[in-house]
């Protein structure tokens, strides 16, 4: 009843900073867990802004922002991570089929309790994704061992994808009707992949300068290091990576456009060189497996750049080039996913149902369908018929069925093709 009262108090006291003060020296602890309420209603007053940044202070370190808990978080969120990435090593399991079919749960655990206490999400909405996290633990860990099982492979990868999504829901605060917030986790996606290729490098850099040095007296440390400390170094990575972006945003807002404006007219001119190629030197990809394979894999990476380019474009409707190139690639894009598809739809025909080409088709008829919705988005742009939103809003729409279809592969495909 005290913690009430106080809560009371505080919202009565906004406008008066010495009954504030008052109140927060006659009882600390109970004044900071009830400002924690007060704040989630009154986060858009001043005075409850300032109380926020006194009580959650802040460090700064080389000009960025660190707040004590969030270190302290993110210290039990990498020792977890790593712990999960060594139990195969402490409990004697083989390495290939356990990494195969729970690397997502490295990260993916962690990064949905952050999301949910940064979005302060109560229990009935953090229940959801951890219970599908719990499922799919069990699940994948139950099926048969892997081998050279094509749909239990496929389970495998597609599992991270659908987990990914369930990361995407806590970070939107499970507010699935906000398409926003979705756009936002896209953008995220895309600084987070930055973020963590410099922090790849940098600790590639000083592993190899920490080597060298020990090296250098003849003292062997590699074993341990790369046993301990490069695997808690990389489970820790997308932790990390995900902190950083999410409260020093500054530190990527302007490389992340860059890498976009550079990569966008290379992957066109590519994508042009490539079909022009092909039609050269007549290469069937209706015969050739391993081709298509290939090929499919290459269409997917350019869909990535085309989402990541088409996220960064929304924040800038003046760069007409950009959304011009854009727009090439896309209708390019577009017609390789058409020549994909084909020659997906002429094996089935030919050869019969495999659990490897249903999956692709069912993946590339949703990168077909999302490339032309993007692609007619984009030409409106160009021609100032729509503003640029509606491009990340046709994404961001898409993002609820690549989660479906990868839920459809992980779960049911092993159980309908009978893990063959």
């Amino acid at each position: 009843m005290e913690g009430k009262l106080v809560t009371k108090a505080i919202i009565d006291n906004l406008e008066n900073p010495s009954q504030l003060e008052q109140l927060y020296q006659s009882d600390k602890k109970i004044f900071i867990h009830s400002f924690e309420d007060v704040y989630k209603q009154f986060n858009h007053h001043l005075s409850a802004q300032i109380w926020n940044e006194r009580l959650n202070k802040r460090y700064e370190v080389n000009g960025l922002a660190f707040k004590k808990q969030d270190l302290l978080f993110l210290l039990i969120g990498s020792l977890i991570a790593g712990f999960i990435a060594k139990i195969p090593y402490f409990f004697k399991l083989i390495e290939d089929e356990y990494y195969a079919k729970n690397i997502s749960f490295i990260v993916v655990p962690i990064l949905v309790i952050f999301f949910s206490w940064k979005k302060n999400l109560n229990p009935k909405k953090i229940a959801l994704p951890l219970m599908l996290i719990i499922a799919s633990v069990l699940y994948i860990n139950l099926l048969p061992p892997i081998g050279s099982n094509n749909s239990l492979i496929l389970a495998c990868m597609h599992l991270p994808i659908f987990l990914w999504s369930v990361v995407g829901y806590t970070f939107i605060g499970a507010d699935l009707k906000n398409n926003a917030l979705k756009i936002n986790y896209l953008k995220f996606n895309g600084d987070l992949l930055v973020m963590s290729a410099l922090l790849v490098i940098a600790g590639g850099l000083f592993s190899g300068i920490t080597l060298g040095l020990f090296n250098l007296i003849e003292v062997k440390i590699e074993q341990f290091y790369f046993n301990y400390v490069v695997v808690w170094g990389l489970s820790s990575i997308p932790l990390i990576a995900t902190y950083l972006v999410q409260t020093n945003p500054s530190l990527v807002s302007k490389i992340s456009p860059i890498i976009a404006r550079i990569f966008t007219p290379l992957v066109l001119i590519t994508v042009l060189t490539f079909l022009t190629t092909l039609l050269y030197t007549g290469k069937n990809i209706y015969s050739d497996r391993n081709f298509l394979l290939i090929f499919n894999a290459l269409l997917i990476g350019v869909m990535a750049i085309i989402l990541f380019s088409v996220t960064e474009a929304t924040k800038n409707e003046s760069n007409k080039i950009t959304l011009l190139v854009l727009l090439i690639l896309s209708i390019l894009t577009v017609v390789v996913n058409g020549i994909a598809l084909s020659a997906i739809l002429f094996r089935l025909a030919e050869f019969g149902i495999t659990p490897n080409r249903l999956a692709i088709l069912g993946a590339n008829l949703l990168i077909f369908v999302n490339l032309i919705l993007v692609s007619l988005q984009l030409y409106q742009v160009v021609s100032k018929k729509a503003p640029v939103e509606k491009v990340g809003l046709v994404i961001a729409t898409f993002i609820p069925y690549y989660a479906i279809w990868a839920f459809l592969v992980a779960f049911l495909f092993p159980i309908l093709f009978q893990y063959k």
